[in-house]
């Protein structure tokens, strides 16, 4: 089945067209952008007033599945995924078991593709068991189907073991996501050490337990000529050693998320375990510098860190209830507001950081922009309605969320996975115009 998108506004990493256009995608390729090709398709979509993305590229998120499905399947984190305007997803390994042999790996795509509703990739760990201690085969991991390895949930703290991944990712082409906390350092911290730890007699976690793995890292990746991607990036300071490193040549990349950009550790006042996250929520001055730092390029992509928790989970305590937050349906609004909106980043670079970096990152050569001859991933977006979140209308199981009750503006009315409309809300379109 063909499908036709009309009275479009594209939007590429490059820029934005500059009248309205059609496209025709067959086959779930992309196969013609111009003024009159989408009457052509079986179905067409009016894209009238809204702005059409290439499909969004979650580069780190939690499906929970296997072992941890009361939390999140895949199947209820792919509903969350295409609401939320996300076509690919990476998965992280720390389930249960953890993603570290190919077994899993296959077990994990082949529920995803029985769901069939978004690109569901899974990240190998690092190390098995993600114990810290033995590398797994990444050879066999790549030839399953991951393009990355993580032990996200914890650092690779052994820096032996560090420099000999580091070499064995690039043997396999495998892109290492590093998750930079030093253990030994942040402790039993649950939040951002600082003012607001101390008036709340909250334990502190401090930001130098994430720069000295980001300081490290830079310096293996240079020493070995290799790649790394730092996940979650939090701190002024990790956006400074970043800059440095690429002013270097080093070949270092980076995401942050939304909640990061949009909160401070202000808002843990009142306990809201569902403001509890790792790494923590960190100063107004660090919110300034990630901010920064995305809109000049230091911070390569936006990244949700999905991590839904179920209500009995976030309901323990703020000290006990475990760290984060359900982030797959928040992520573009909260982009819009946040940074759109207050001139940070505009469209085209929305479209770079959600889209385009983080396929370039992982080598997906054929997503991240909308062309001919690529894959037809799309996000149809209304850039100006507003909404306000209500965690209960999520598709996700995880309802953890900070920002309930938000006002939110832009939101997600269509979106287009390999050339089927897996999600559709056009009915609802505001009208408003761009």
């Amino acid at each position: 089945m063909s499908l036709g998108i009309k009275n479009a506004v594209i939007v590429n990493a490059d820029g934005m067209s500059d009248g309205l256009q059609e496209i025709l995608v067959e086959n779930g390729v992309i196969q013609e952008i111009a003024s009159a090709c989408a009457d052509k398709a079986d179905r067409v979509l009016d894209a009238r007033g809204l702005l059409v993305f290439p499909g969004f590229v979650d580069l780190h998120a939690h499906f929970r599945e296997p072992g941890q499905e009361e939390k999140e399947t895949i199947e209820t984190g792919s509903q969350a995924a295409v609401r939320g305007g996300f076509t690919c997803v990476f998965c992280m390994p720390n389930t249960r078991p953890p993603i570290d042999n190919a077994a899993i790996v296959a077990a994990v795509r082949a529920r995803a593709q029985q769901v069939g509703l978004i690109h569901v990739i899974p990240v190998g760990a690092v190390t098995r068991g993600q114990a810290g201690s033995e590398m797994t085969d990444m050879v066999e991991l790549k030839r399953a189907g991951c393009l990355a390895v993580t032990d996200d949930g914890r650092a690779v703290e052994n820096s032996q073991i560090m420099l000999q991944a580091l070499k064995y990712a690039g043997m396999a082409g495998l892109v290492i996501m590093q998750h930079c906390q030093d253990a030994n350092l942040s402790g039993k911290g649950v939040m951002n050490e600082g003012f607001y730890s101390t008036l709340l007699g909250l334990r502190g976690d401090p930001g130098v337990a994430e720069t000295v793995i980001v300081a490290r890292d830079i310096e293996l990746a240079r020493y070995l000529g290799a790649r790394i991607h730092f996940q979650h990036m939090s701190l002024k300071r990790s956006c400074e050693l970043i800059r440095f490193a690429k002013s270097q040549g080093i070949q270092v990349t980076a995401e942050c998320t939304p909640h990061h950009f949009s909160l401070t550790d202000e808002d843990v006042q009142g306990f809201n375990p569902d403001a509890k996250v790792n790494p923590p929520l960190r100063s107004r001055e660090d919110v300034a510098a990630l901010r920064e730092a995305l809109a000049d390029g230091t911070i390569d992509c936006i990244a949700t860190d999905h991590a839904p928790h179920t209500r009995e989970d976030k309901e323990q305590g703020f000290d006990a209830a475990p760290p984060g937050i359900s982030g797959l349906e928040t992520a573009l609004g909260l982009t819009i507001t946040e940074l759109v909106n207050r001139k940070v980043l505009t469209f085209p670079q929305l479209a770079d950081k959600m889209a385009a970096s983080p396929a370039r990152i992982t080598g997906l050569a054929a997503k991240g922009r909308i062309a001919p001859g690529m894959d037809a991933d799309l996000t149809i977006v209304d850039p100006n309605e507003v909404w306000r979140v209500d965690p209960q209308a999520f598709a996700s199981q995880g309802k953890n969320t900070p920002f309930t009750g938000r006002e939110l503006t832009g939101r997600v009315k269509a979106t287009v996975c390999g050339g089927r409309v897996v999600f559709d809300n056009l009915s609802e379109c505001s009208g408003k115009g761009v």
